[in-house]
């Protein structure tokens, strides 16, 4: 697992500056998985909630903004969106996250409160993303090998 301490402090940072916030957020991506264990390279910190979290988790590390939230969409997936740069560390907000259905509509946004997940985090726990939901997530916006090595680590350790 290659996760720097860098990591580790900004972590921590996040995880005092967003104590107690109503709206629900986890950590997702490399960081998220490399934190249950998933061997990765953890490169930037990615955060998700609602859309409303999206703008207080902005606004609570406003000193941090590199890029504001905005709406942002793709063809297979839509969110606010936003950028914060932590100890020269990028940190992705997304809020909302929908993702588009075969026939072309879009799913609800992501219920966090549903997905997340709470593991320990030295003294305390840090709210993740189920490494279940991210397979599927990446299944569902067809990034296939990354949903594939996933479900291999949930079977076989």
């Amino acid at each position: 697992m290659m996760i720097s301490q860098k990591h580790f402090d900004v972590l921590d940072l996040l995880l005092d500056c967003l104590q107690g916030m109503s709206d629900p957020w986890a950590l997702t991506g490399s960081l998220g998985m490399a934190l249950q264990g998933v061997p990765l390279d953890v490169h930037d910190i990615d955060l998700q909630s609602s859309a409303d979290g999206a703008y207080a988790i902005a606004g609570r590390l406003a000193e941090y903004v590199r890029q504001p939230v905005y709406w942002r969409e793709s063809e297979r997936i839509r969110s606010h969106f936003g950028a914060l740069e932590i100890d020269g560390l990028q940190v992705e907000i997304m809020g909302g996250v929908q993702k588009r259905l075969p026939d072309g509509s879009w799913e609800a946004p992501v219920d966090v409160a549903q997905q997340r997940i709470w593991i320990p985090f030295g003294e305390r726990q840090a709210p993740v993303l189920s490494l279940e939901h991210e397979a599927r997530a990446y299944e569902f916006i067809g990034r296939l090998e990354k949903a594939q090595r996933l479900r291999e680590f949930l079977q076989h350790g």
